[in-house]
């Protein structure tokens, strides 16, 4: 698949997260159970959600990562899942469309890029997921570097 990069100033995002701590194959588990409680708590607490979609915020190679939802603003802490923000950054970004099985092609697009163009990466990186599609080709993810 063929990745347009983008150069974008983002606006720094709430959200409702769950940190994580794993290995990259146990992401996929942890970050489910992570979206399991953040969604848990955002069905009993109205209004802090409006439209927003999931997100992971990868901090580290590790990955510690933040696995969460977009939200309308700060809150309490509530258990394991707390108040954070996608920063505001200037970011190079992509649009992958399709299986998430593929989601590090988009990752590597981005990186190239970035080291082609003399981009300087901090390693904090996102994924902001689109609406949820049965049809996989239907899924489209925002990766930013």
């Amino acid at each position: 698949m063929a990745y347009d990069i983008e150069v974008v100033d983002c606006a720094e995002q709430p959200t409702a997260v769950v940190a994580v701590d794993t290995t990259w194959p146990e992401l996929p588990a942890a970050a489910g159970a992570a979206f399991d409680d953040v969604w848990a708590f955002l069905r009993s607490n109205e209004g802090l959600r409006t439209d927003g979609h999931n997100v992971i915020l990868y901090l580290d190679g590790q990955p510690q990562a933040e696995v969460g939802v977009i939200v309308t603003g700060g809150f309490p802490d509530a258990g394991r899942v707390t108040a954070s923000v996608l920063p505001a950054a200037t970011v190079a970004r992509t649009m992958h469309r399709g299986s998430y099985e593929h989601l590090a092609d988009a990752h590597r697009a981005v990186r190239g890029w970035c080291e082609a163009n003399g981009r300087a990466m901090t390693g904090i990186r996102w994924e902001v997921y689109g609406d949820w599609h049965e049809d996989e080709s239907e899924l489209e993810t925002e990766v930013a570097w």
